[in-house]
């Protein structure tokens, strides 16, 4: 039998990022922290926190990690039934840990984040990933579900289809007219600048590649910001892939035109989460289907 309280120790400092904050966090001192996280590696014969400026977790150290977390939900979920079985953890609440891309979070997401905490106190501890790329926090343990582009489930896991979220390439319309005068031709997407979030962005590449029907490497700034993407836009620093249900205003001012109208991407999403059977992630699983379906096509 593994002892939780060294387990509830490795979960802290991985989560805070330092022996000192998990400490505080779990109500001891930082020395008793340390001890419980070293006897814990020594009975695993594993290393499970790479210290550092923040510390993390170790391939291993998430796999103890996620286990912390299963057992608080399946704990929280007693407490319903049995109150007075299960005593109170220094937190006293569940914490799911899940990843979601920077569109969906700013577009449906967070509907999805109130309706299920309306109805439960569990805390919910949000990894931004791109949404190609969520699979891996799955596969490695480090989030019990996750917004992603693939529909084939992770082993372990379930795939429920969300809808497909919606692209549009806009700029204003005094960028148009500087960058592209005589329409939007593969010579002008070539000099006119594009932003991207991050090198894992490849929507501008994908929607270049439909319309010029070729790559193209355009001139590139980087903002990795979901709102400044649009700020940046309206302020004509380049064209630029945003979610339809963020534009949508502008364009029907006229701040924003569409680079080749009509011309969207449609990108479909999935909900993959652990097949644990606890009431709490299921709820979770709830919420986000019924807003995803209500925002997205």
């Amino acid at each position: 039998m593994l002892d939780y309280g060294s387990l509830a120790a490795v979960a802290a400092v991985v989560r805070e990022g330092s022996f000192e904050r998990a400490a505080r966090a779990l109500n001891v001192t930082p020395s008793a922290i340390s001890q419980r996280v070293r006897l814990l590696e020594e009975r695993l014969g594993s290393v499970l926190i790479v210290r550092g400026q923040p510390c993390c977790a170790t391939a291993t150290g998430q796999i103890v990690c996620r286990h912390v977390e299963q057992v608080g939900l399946l704990e929280q979920d007693l407490k319903v039934s049995l109150p007075s079985l299960v005593g109170q953890t220094p937190e006293g609440r569940a914490r799911l840990r899940i990843a979601v891309n920077a569109d969906s979070l700013g577009t449906w997401f967070i509907a999805a984040m109130a309706d299920f905490l309306d109805q439960s106190t569990a805390l919910l501890d949000v990894a931004l990933e791109d949404e190609d790329h969520t699979l891996e926090w799955l596969r490695s343990g480090a989030v019990l579900a996750a917004v992603t582009a693939n529909p084939r489930p992770v082993q372990g896991c379930n795939s429920t289809a969300l809808g497909r979220l919606r692209y549009a390439a806009v700029a204003t319309p005094g960028f148009v007219k500087k960058h592209f005068p005589h329409g939007v031709t593969a010579a002008a997407l070539m000099q006119a600048p594009c932003l991207r979030f991050n090198r894992k962005d490849l929507l501008q590449h994908q929607w270049v590649r439909r319309v010029a029907r070729r790559a193209i490497e355009a001139p590139t700034h980087w903002l990795p910001s979901t709102q400044a993407f649009v700020d940046a836009t309206l302020a004509g620093v380049g064209w630029s892939m945003n979610p339809v249900a963020l534009v949508e205003r502008p364009l029907v001012a006229g701040t924003l035109v569409e680079l080749v109208p009509g011309r969207e991407l449609r990108v479909p999403l999935h909900w993959q989460a652990t097949r644990l059977a606890v009431p709490t992630l299921a709820r979770l699983t709830q919420a986000v289907i019924a807003a995803a379906r209500a925002a997205l096509r």
